[in-house]
This record gives structure tokens, sequence and C-alpha cells, in this order.
């Protein structure tokens, strides 16, 4: 858990403080999850993977679940490519309603 949100997030002070936001944990615990010291509780766990897909593929991988994780990560990839198609649309002056 600590890789994916160190990977998602970094390894700052603003990512210890945007996981004890999504958490409403202290500071001191993100800190720890972050340096892989602690793992987050139950409940803790539960907010992480509600805000983080980084989060989400590990513990869907850790519960062998690869056929859920390979599914997340698809509709992730989907939804990367229609924001980047859409912005690319925005740049080129094209509106998708106009055809």
């Amino acid at each position: 858990m600590a890789k994916a949100l160190r990977r998602e997030l970094g390894n700052s002070h603003a990512a210890v403080k945007t996981v004890a936001q999504w958490t409403g944990a202290s500071e001191r615990a993100a800190k720890n999850w972050l340096a892989g010291r602690f793992a987050p509780s139950g409940e803790h766990l539960v907010s992480l993977v509600e805000r983080s897909n980084e989060v989400l593929f590990v513990f869907l991988i850790l519960a062998h679940r690869h056929d859920v994780a390979t599914a997340a990560v698809l509709v992730d990839v989907r939804d990367r490519l229609r924001a980047a198609s859409l912005a690319v649309d925005r740049i080129l002056g094209n509106d998708r309603e106009e055809g």
C-alpha cells in the first residue's frame, strides 16, 4: 500500500496531508503508512480504496482478484483516453457535438 500511495501522491508532506484528509487519520499515521512502517486499519483502507486507483489496484491484486483488477485498469485507461481525446478536440477547436 505504501508504494501505491507514493506512486500516486509522491513522498512529500502534501502527500501526508492528503492521505490524512482522505481517511480522517492523523498525519502521523499517514506518514507511517506512506513509509510502509504500518498498514492502515480496515476503515482507513476502505477510505483509501475509495479515493486512490493505485491503492484499489494493489488491494485487488493482494486479494487475488486479478480479473477485477484488470477490468478496473481497463476502465481507468478508457476514461483517460476519453479525457485526452476531448482535450485534443478542444485544442484543435473541434466540437464533438458539431460533428
